[in-house]
């Protein structure tokens, strides 16, 4: 956990006002293109880690995609919305929601009906905030977008 302080401290000091220009001028939508970069570039790092055993890129992916997550929840404090403690607390909680089997008592439920009793806390979770979703074609095709635009600037295209 030190480690994970650290590093919400050092994105903490890049937007400071002494910090870096570049890191202050970053907004959630500025950095769209990063986020799916790295992402893509974290199954870069699988497949290395799938082909040659080596975990050293995967590792180093991973902390970028990290680096993303903690810039945007940083930002977000800045705005008033939320902190990484939040973030943090809201995946933690819906993982031990979405598995009863694991954290809860579930008399009589099968390994079999695991993925449905999933689907029906997702259904609930999600309830009177359906419209949500009617956001996702759009992102997938930006998200297209934006990795057509890194092939591009990384020279694969």
């Amino acid at each position: 956990m030190k480690e994970m302080q650290r590093l919400k401290e050092v994105v903490k000091q890049l937007r400071a006002p002494d910090g870096c220009p570049w890191d202050r001028q970053q907004t959630h939508g500025s950095l769209k293109a990063a986020c799916v970069e790295e992402a893509a570039e974290v199954i870069g790092g699988i497949r290395i880690l799938e082909e040659t055993g080596s975990a050293e890129n995967l590792r180093e992916e991973l902390g970028d995609l990290l680096l993303q997550v903690v810039m945007h929840a940083q930002i977000a404090e800045e705005e008033g919305l939320f902190d990484l403690e939040d973030v943090a607390k809201t995946v933690a909680d819906k993982m031990v929601r979405r598995h009863p089997h694991v954290f809860a008592e579930q008399n009589g439920m099968s390994a079999g009906e695991v993925p449905l009793g999933w689907e029906e806390i997702k259904k609930r979770e999600k309830d009177g905030r359906e419209w949500e979703s009617a956001y996702l074609p759009g992102a997938m095709e930006e998200a297209t977008e934006l990795l057509e635009v890194a092939k591009k600037r990384k020279g694969f295209i």
